[in-house]
């Protein structure tokens, strides 16, 4: 049975709509799969009135990334700066949460994103990516360096080894859950995962 159609909302709310209707259907099903009629379908509206709202299903997945970008790194520095007053690693810890926290809140985020880093060639999506993945490393690498000058982990720790390190732990909770069908079991490892990362830090010394 067709869904009845919703009254007519300005542009605005209405592409985010889509974003945001992208973004969960991309938990469901494979991202690359998803079509512009399952979208008009999810927000209650004719698959070519999709269209007056962005120009191409592209469209719509680049103005998802930009928000994932936005609200992510949003998220990410108001756990780093709400901890800042108990040091740079606990900064970091509040990041590490926060970012799991994200990603339990939107699963289709992280399938969306592993999706567009295994594309082989480069592609406007792929390159929001990189942007956001080039904004997460700095946030890492910049608090790593100030515990570093803090003196709360060692001084020879590789901040650039550590960064990825802190990023491929985050990636391997969500891998994991995500193969088991269900992100419920991340938030009760993530923490055991940090501790295990930030004891490692300090075995350097």
């Amino acid at each position: 049975m067709t869904p009845p159609l919703r009254t007519k909302q300005p542009t605005e709310a209405r592409q985010t709509g889509l974003v945001q209707a992208a973004l969960q259907l991309a938990a469901v099903q494979c991202p690359a799969e998803i079509t512009t009629r399952d979208l008009a379908a999810e927000v209650g509206i004719t698959q070519g009135a999709v269209f007056k709202h962005f120009d191409s299903k592209e469209a719509i997945w680049l103005a998802a990334l930009d928000w994932v970008h936005e609200s992510l790194m949003a998220r990410l520095r108001a756990g780093a700066v709400g901890h800042a007053a108990r040091g740079a690693l606990a900064a970091l810890r509040a990041v590490f949460v926060a970012h799991v926290d994200f990603v339990r809140e939107h699963p289709g985020v992280p399938r969306l994103i592993f999706q567009e880093l295994q594309q082989g060639r480069s592609s406007l999506l792929k390159d929001r990516v990189e942007a956001l993945m080039d904004a997460y490393r700095q946030l890492v690498a910049g608090l790593l360096e100030q515990a570093r000058s803090e003196r709360s982990i060692a001084a020879d720790v590789d901040t650039h080894a550590a960064t990825v390190l802190f990023i491929g732990a985050i990636q391997g909770l969500v891998m994991q859950s995500l193969m088991a069908g269900s992100l419920d079991r991340i938030q009760r490892q993530a923490l055991a995962v940090y501790e295990i990362y930030a004891r490692g830090l300090q075995r350097l010394q």
